[in-house]
């Protein structure tokens, strides 16, 4: 795990420890005991790691810099590629002396500028202060896969791994953003550069951001395409399993530092029962001679629960498996946590196990997981994208009465309860038109969007002249209107749900809560450039989902995992909060008083739902969205609203300076 935090101020004078510290110590969690600091006239930077730096000589080893002192980095990730880039420098004449990651990337700048971005393949946030222009670079990985953030304060530049490593400077208030709320509100997560605070910004996955004397230039070295074609290349199958073979080996291996001795974390693996981690943990296997380790999640709610399936493929290859039993009530006790290392408003509880599962990892020993994550972006996994074939096969026949039908088979794994009807099928076909850009989303933002009902009538006035689907709309590439509509979907879910979601939310915040590193092979830039040039047939045929990815299973998993249907990972939300055993915060927290003083929601909307939740009356999809969202805001309020003040107590500096 690693993370990193920075100051650099427009006047001379330098950056308090006692500043770097607070900002450091916020986010301890991600490596505080191996952390190394750099210090000078004007900057400050501390980068923070779990493993892979090992001191030569005794002491915290000091940042690398290159070009006589003048340039000096901060890496928090990995770099996969970080061997081939270090032969391509040393064939150029550079020498590196500790071979780290870090110094790669700063003897990269210094060869090849900001085009060493274009250069980097891994999961990484990189802070690059150039004393010979004054210029700091802030960039993130392609994914989004770790995050930064930043803010700037009469011309200063504050940032972090997280939010709250801002905060903690005291320097950089925290305060409501209204419109990332609605965001959050509207796609489920603020979309980059946006967050729910106020003046704290996070760079795009695959963006960077130049900070020069107080002024910010912002821009881009990736964008994803889709350049499909029109038949599937003869041995696209192998190529397939080539390029997964490849990414596994190098998530397995040294997490892109070399230090004197270095020091690696044993590699384990999150099993779901689905044929993404499956492959996965299969390809893993075999690289770990001592068998891996591989931790699985497991719910009372049978509709949750996917025990046998993990049990099964543990015996059949010989991992060491651990299950975490989860309960309904560990979810609603631990929310409060998981809401703080979200730092920002969830519509679900699914963090929660995965929170614990990081923590079950940690204790045994194991610092990094391999996941499936990536997969359905890259090779159409999600039921998003079958909406968009049923959506597309009903309108060729509006007046049929059997096609709408189909819908009813998109989601299985729910309640026969929640699904199916004429109000399920029409909120498909009525979304929108086909010529909105967004049309293959807009049924899933019209759902998401019904937490809005609860507004108050405050937020409801500071919203006005506001519509985030117009500024997305806005925002997409010139190109995007020739990719097919399954493309555009992908590229939708790539750039919006993955990185604010299901990497920033889920994975990322809840396996670094740990010191855990989540690595994710499916995100690897070459395979998933490959699976976007691959023809949409190739990754759902009619209803089956990821098909190319099937088709290599077979030759790996016993055949009923490697066709067996997506179930994504839920958990508890009505059993988490309701009535009974419920968590001993949730009375106060949704007293009328403290909607009020809050002030996003109405008092007496929020009243009855919660009179609804108490009373077993609530059950439907959208009054669960609602109560964790309405939750887990009062939550986050709580925690970095009102009790921004307990980052401003006093505390001690961490490891040495070196200058």
């Amino acid at each position: 795990m690693a993370g990193l935090v920075g100051v650099v101020r427009v006047e001379g004078g330098g950056v308090a420890g006692e500043v770097l510290g607070r900002m450091a110590s916020s986010v301890r969690y991600r490596g505080l005991e191996r952390a190394r600091w750099y210090v000078g006239e004007r900057l400050g930077l501390v980068e923070l790691r779990h493993w892979g730096v090992s001191a030569v000589g005794g002491g915290e080893p000091a940042l690398p810099w290159r070009a006589d002192g003048r340039v000096v980095g901060v890496l928090a990730g990995e770099l996969y590629n970080r061997g081939e880039l270090a032969r391509r420098l040393e064939a150029l004449g550079e020498q590196l002396y500790e071979g780290s990651a870090t110094e790669v990337l700063v003897a990269g700048y210094v060869v090849w500028g900001r085009r060493v971005l274009e250069l980097l393949e891994g999961q990484f946030a990189l802070a690059l202060h150039d004393a010979r222009d004054g210029s700091v670079l802030l960039a993130r990985d392609r994914f989004g896969a770790a995050p930064l953030y930043y803010a700037l304060r009469q011309g200063d530049l504050y940032f972090g791994s997280e939010a709250k490593a801002l905060f903690a400077s005291g320097e950089v208030e925290a305060e409501p953003d209204v419109r990332g709320l609605d965001e959050v509100f509207t796609f489920g997560g603020a979309r980059a550069p946006r967050t729910p605070f106020r003046g704290v910004w996070q760079v795009e996955p695959g963006g960077w951001v130049r900070w020069r004397w107080g002024r910010v230039e912002l821009g881009r070295y990736h964008e994803p395409s889709y350049p499909e074609e029109r038949e599937e290349p003869p041995g696209a199958v192998d190529e397939l399993g080539e390029l997964l073979g490849a990414s596994v080996a190098a998530r397995l291996g040294p997490g892109g530092e070399e230090v004197g001795a270095p020091v690696e974390p044993e590699v384990g693996a999150f099993l779901s029962g689905g044929v993404d981690s499956s492959v996965v943990c299969v390809l893993a296997g075999g690289g770990v001679p001592d068998g891996l380790r591989v931790y699985s999640a497991s719910f009372d709610e049978p509709s949750l629960d996917e025990r046998s399936y993990q049990e099964a493929l543990a015996r059949r290859y010989g991992w060491r498996h651990e299950i975490e039993r989860v309960s309904a009530a560990e979810v609603g006790a631990v929310f409060p946590t998981v809401v703080r290392h979200a730092e920002t408003p969830l519509l679900g509880t699914t963090p929660a196990p995965i929170y614990l599962l990081a923590r079950r990892a940690r204790a045994g020993g194991v610092g990094a997981v391999l996941t499936g994550e990536g997969a359905d972006e890259a090779f159409l996994g999600q039921e998003i994208f079958k909406e968009v074939s049923v959506r597309r096969f009903c309108l060729r026949s509006p007046d049929s009465l059997w096609r709408p039908l189909l819908f009813d088979r998109l989601y299985p794994y729910l309640g026969v309860g929640s699904r199916g009807g004429e109000f399920w099928r029409r909120h498909f076909l009525d979304a929108g038109p086909e010529t909105d850009p967004l049309c293959t989303h807009l049924p899933r933002f019209g759902l998401i969007s019904r937490i809005k009902e609860f507004y108050s009538a405050e937020m409801r006035d500071a919203l006005l002249c506001w519509d985030p689907l117009e500024e997305l709309r806005s925002s997409l590439p010139r190109e995007f209107g020739s990719w097919s509509p399954h493309d555009r979907a992908a590229y939708l879910e790539t750039t919006l749900t993955l990185p604010s979601q299901r990497l920033g939310a889920e994975w990322e915040r809840m396996t670094a809560a740990h010191g855990v590193m989540g690595r994710h092979p499916f995100l690897d830039g070459r395979l998933f450039d490959f699976a976007a040039a691959l023809p949409v047939r190739s990754k759902l045929r009619v209803l089956e989902e990821k098909e190319i990815l099937r088709r290599w299973a077979r030759r790996v998993l016993p055949a009923e995992a490697a066709g067996r249907a997506r179930q994504p990972l839920r958990a508890p939300v009505f059993p988490a909060f309701r009535a009974g055993t419920p968590p001993d915060y949730l009375p106060e927290l949704l007293e009328p008083a403290a909607i009020r003083r809050v002030g996003i929601f109405d008092g007496a909307a929020v009243a009855e739902l919660a009179r609804r939740c108490r009373a077993g009356e609530a059950c439907d999809y959208l009054e669960s969205q609602a109560l964790v969202a309405i939750i887990s805001t009062q939550l986050w309020h709580s925690s970095f609203i009102q009790e921004t003040t307990r980052w401003l107590q006093p505390m001690q500096p961490i490891g040495s300076v070196h200058p």
